[in-house]
């Protein structure tokens, strides 16, 4: 039986690009995947395609038990949307934003300011809540967005890149709130160039890399596809090196990896913390002085550069700068 949120065989093109070349997708209720990629992977169209923003050329998909072509006015009503900017009438207070979602979606008034009180406290909005959207800083806008598409409490949620240009503290509040939500038993589909934000809330993983899903898994079944642990040693003298490498390749499970300008050397190894240890005797035993020595873990960096040959988009310092509290 699909799940909460599935999709099969979507194929979307715009002129000669095929955005979406046969996406497959199947999300557990009550579970939240991360779609992975960098920018033009085809995540923002999948989103739209799912959510009857844009009507696939081919392909099915079933949202909440309902089809997406066949039903989308009754898509619409069981699911909420966050897009990649920030959706708010910049006339209306953040208290009438709120309101208004909730009166559309046919809440009576009472209601929908209750709703709206609660959520502007819930995203740190409530000193805020009376004055005009067009005041707001990018953060609180975003923050707005993201509380607007949840004044329903849609069984379904889809969330696109929904923490870009927010601050630290700002996407940890963003994460505890997606974590309630999932908790309460909301399905969330979650696309995002933040690797640290699918390792930590999602509970499996899609890459996409143009317009295809090119692996599914838990984070851990993923970094599992990039060869387990590596031992790093960083030689404090360079003329070592050699023999460092020898050491290494005693506890290896693979080949040595040299770095001569960073005097650093790399061999995957099975055995954790208790290897790393012995091979610290054996450098020791032999001279060998080091600036630096760890048991590295794959990371979803690593599962995406050797899945698709480049690193996932990674946000600019600029950016960085102009994410607001």
């Amino acid at each position: 039986m699909p799940g909460a949120i599935y999709a099969e065989g979507l194929v979307k093109t715009f002129g000669d690009v095929r955005a979406l070349d046969g996406v497959d997708l199947d999300v557990p209720e009550g579970t939240v995947l991360g779609l992975l990629g960098p920018n033009g992977a085809g995540k923002t169209t999948a989103v739209r395609c799912l959510t009857t923003l844009l009507r696939p050329d081919r392909g099915r998909a079933v949202v909440a038990g309902l089809d997406v072509l066949k039903e989308p006015d009754a898509v619409r009503r069981s699911i909420g949307l966050s897009g990649q900017f920030a959706a708010v009438d910049e006339y209306l207070t953040g208290r009438e934003n709120l309101q208004m979602v909730g009166q559309l979606y046919q809440m009576r008034a009472k209601a929908a300011k209750a709703r709206a009180a609660e959520l502007l406290e819930q995203f740190d909005l409530a000193d805020a809540a009376d004055r005009p959207t067009k005041t707001y800083s990018g953060g609180m806008r975003r923050r707005l967005d993201l509380a607007a598409a949840l004044v329903v409490s849609p069984p379904v949620m889809f969330m696109d890149e929904p923490t870009t240009g927010l601050d630290p503290r700002n996407r940890q509040l963003l994460w505890e709130v997606i974590k309630q939500l999932v908790s309460g038993g909301t399905t969330l589909l979650l696309t995002t160039q933040y690797l640290e934000e699918a390792d930590h809330l999602a509970h499996d993983i899609a890459v996409v890399d143009h317009g295809h899903v090119i692996a599914t898994g838990t984070s851990d079944q993923l970094k599992a596809r990039t060869g387990g642990e590596r031992v790093e040693v960083v030689v404090h003298e360079r003329e070592h090196m050699t023999t460092a490498a020898e050491v290494l390749a005693g506890f290896g499970k693979g080949e040595t990896t040299v770095e001569d300008h960073m005097r650093k050397l790399t061999v995957p190894v099975t055995g954790g913390a208790k290897l790393l240890a012995e091979v610290i005797r054996e450098l020791d035993t032999r001279g060998i002085e080091i600036d630096d020595i760890g048991l590295r873990r794959p990371t979803l960096d690593d599962v995406f550069l050797s899945l698709t040959g480049h690193v996932a988009e990674v946000k600019d310092e600029q950016n960085d700068k102009e994410a607001v509290k």
